[in-house]
């Protein structure tokens, strides 16, 4: 009688874990063999999956009867996750706390978890295993990633976003980079319980969404632009129509009336691409109370800046930058590399017309995330846009874990759009904005 493929032993080495491997293909290559197409079309969601484990359980029984328990458990549950869902992925998906997945080939996969980025003991079998999950993942939200195509953006079914690249570009094999956002967006109370700013910051936030102020979102990569954008969009009033414009489906929205695009990239022939621009263009025609860009990369920021300007009030976008000044300079820039071409005096007045407020979200050292300003932008002199810091995040300095912290500040200026805030019905307390450390 011949051996088992896989036979339970205490510690199992490398050697072991192949052979479970190879016992998982196995099963998985025999479950395939047994499905009824016809049949399983009929059954849904959590049905489909208890009627496919009963299968695998007796595949397994049959197969290998020598399994305890938890091997049994173990192997069920991944042939089930190769079959329905993204293979050695899940386990990190489902993983509280991770907050970016970051796979460099099959063998080295990287997760940031409590603000640290770490090595995880997830691994794919090969270059070809890894290619099938990428390939599932971007054909769900029809994308494709192929020689012609190397590089692609997509979401998983939660909003994560998804970016990936394969050879010949990626040298290493297949790389995916996978921001979590979560099912359930993170809300006000939670980024207030995080520290992200204070309920006096909050409360002006709240007014501005609500008077309608235009709003752009700055900050560096994986600093919390879209879950903030996300999180402010809560402010909005149920009864306005709202159409957002993404690359990448990523905000979850709760009002009732939210209309979703999203750009498409190029087929196969090199036709039929949409861009934000082309987006951003069409939604002017759909009777939009506000416009929600996900993220201004390119030409569309000045079809934005004129929608804030031409009764679209209570815009907001995120944009790429530093600080709020960076801000419009990278917003001149991408608008002059859009082949548009302004002088630079008009370009400045079109912003200065359009937008009300800068956020500047920040990533510190540790991982905490911070507004480090709020910034009202008031008008022209010259040639320069002037605009003046209304709250402040100051960092005071690192502590024995190697978190940043600090305090935030009012710097004692009442913005000049209050009167709009007040128009609205928004009442603010009156030393909201007198010079103090706030939370203290």
């Amino acid at each position: 009688m011949a051996a088992p493929p896989f036979a339970p032993t205490r510690g199992r080495g490398a050697s072991s874990e192949l052979d479970f491997e190879s016992l998982k293909r196995l099963i998985h290559g025999k479950l395939v063999e047994k499905l009824d197409l016809s049949r399983l079309g009929d059954l849904q969601g959590d049905t489909l999956r208890r009627e496919i484990r009963l299968v695998v359980e007796h595949l397994c029984d049959t197969e290998n009867p020598l399994l305890n328990r938890s091997e049994r458990e173990r192997l069920v549950e991944e042939v089930l996750d190769e079959t329905f869902g993204y293979g050695p992925l899940e386990i990190l998906l489902k993983e509280q706390g991770v907050a970016d997945i970051m796979i460099n080939g099959p063998k080295n996969v990287f997760i940031e978890k409590n603000g640290r980025i770490q090595k995880s003991e997830v691994t794919f079998r090969d270059n070809a295993h890894l290619m099938q999950i990428l390939d599932r993942i971007v054909s769900r939200v029809g994308r494709r990633i192929d020689e012609t195509s190397p590089m692609v953006d997509a979401r998983l079914a939660d909003g994560s976003r998804v970016n990936a690249i394969i050879p010949p570009l990626a040298l290493d094999g297949p790389s995916l980079t996978i921001r979590r956002f979560g099912s359930k967006p993170l809300g006000l109370e939670d980024l207030l319980k995080f520290g992200a700013f204070t309920p006096e910051i909050a409360l002006l936030l709240e007014g501005a969404i609500k008077a309608r102020l235009n709003i752009i979102i700055s900050g560096g990569t994986g600093s919390g632009k879209t879950t903030l954008l996300n999180t402010l969009s809560g402010f909005i009033q149920n009864d306005h129509r709202i159409i957002t414009i993404e690359d990448a489906a990523e905000l979850q929205l709760q009002q009732p009336h939210v209309l979703r695009l999203e750009t498409r990239p190029a087929n196969i022939e090199g036709k039929g691409r949409v861009t934000a621009t082309d987006l951003v263009k069409n939604a002017l025609r759909m009777r939009p109370d506000r416009i929600v860009i996900g993220e201004c990369r390119g030409a569309e920021s000045l079809d934005m800046l004129q929608a804030m300007n031409t009764g679209h009030e209570g815009s907001m976008t995120t944009i790429h930058a530093n600080t709020p000044r960076d801000a419009v300079s990278r917003l001149e820039t991408m608008i002059s590399m859009g082949g548009i071409e302004l002088p630079i005096r008009a370009l400045r007045q079109q912003f200065a017309a359009a937008v009300d407020l800068i956020i500047q979200v920040q990533r510190l050292q540790g991982g905490p995330r911070r507004l480090t300003y709020i910034t009202e932008v008031q008008n022209m002199e010259q040639d320069q846009i002037v605009m003046q810091d209304i709250f402040l995040f100051k960092q005071d300095g690192i502590d024995e874990g190697g978190r940043a912290f600090g305090h935030f500040e009012a710097t004692g200026i009442r913005p000049s759009f209050m009167p709009r805030l007040e128009a609205a019905g928004v009442k603010l307390p009156s030393n909201l904005f007198t010079q103090r450390a706030l939370g203290k």
